[in-house]
């Protein structure tokens, strides 16, 4: 494996990368090359990892819904936005704690939301997220919850095979619908390049 080669090409795309990013990377990379038992298709791993890029905001890591440190903090961003009016497409808080305590805020490589979700989630990779939702910030977890998620439908009952290989825009329905699929779409081929070339099979 020439992990030089890839590193290198996705700089060109991405730009410098800090140690944390490349992290993120090499967990994620880890999980794909045997999710669960044998490796991903190349151009479904080259749109998760596109994919955990954008919804962790660059960072390559699992994070809490506003970037919040806190779950606290989550919820209190969430709340103040959703006051004024910058969450127009939310009908029902779903941020706000449930008589356990317990909030269902977007977490993770792939901002998992609402508790259906999170108990779909957890049933999927076998690991109890509903007596504990922030196991969803492990990167390990978050990984499964990514990769076998986008494989089977989890999110949006869209699976990346029904666009993949192909279609990089259309594989955006697999998460969010449209948005900012052309982006990610970029990005993803991209990193496909970048895989070849650093990971050749």
């Amino acid at each position: 494996m020439r992990r030089h080669d890839f590193y290198t090409r996705i700089r060109q795309s991405l730009g410098p990368l800090n140690q944390g990013q490349v992290d993120g990377f090499e967990v994620l990379q880890g999980h794909l090359s045997g999710a669960p038992q044998r490796p991903v298709p190349l151009s479904h791993a080259a749109y998760l990892l596109a994919t955990a890029w954008h919804e962790s905001a660059h960072t390559m890591q699992p994070v809490r819904e506003t970037l919040a440190s806190s779950d606290a903090q989550a919820i209190a961003r969430l709340e103040a936005a959703w006051r004024n009016g910058r969450l127009p497409q939310v009908k029902r808080p779903y941020w706000r704690p449930d008589a356990q305590g317990r909030s269902w805020f977007g977490r993770g490589y792939v901002q998992l939301t609402h508790q259906v979700n999170y108990r779909k989630a957890g049933a999927l990779i076998g690991v109890d997220l509903l007596s504990d939702p922030d196991l969803a910030l492990d990167a390990d977890i978050a990984a499964q919850i990514l990769i076998q998620g986008c494989q089977s439908g989890l999110f949006t009952g869209r699976r990346l095979a029904d666009y993949l290989p192909g279609d990089w825009i259309g594989a955006r329905r697999v998460i969010n619908g449209s948005d900012r699929a052309q982006p990610i779409a970029t990005l993803a081929s991209a990193i496909y390049a970048a895989l070849r070339e650093g990971y050749p099979t």
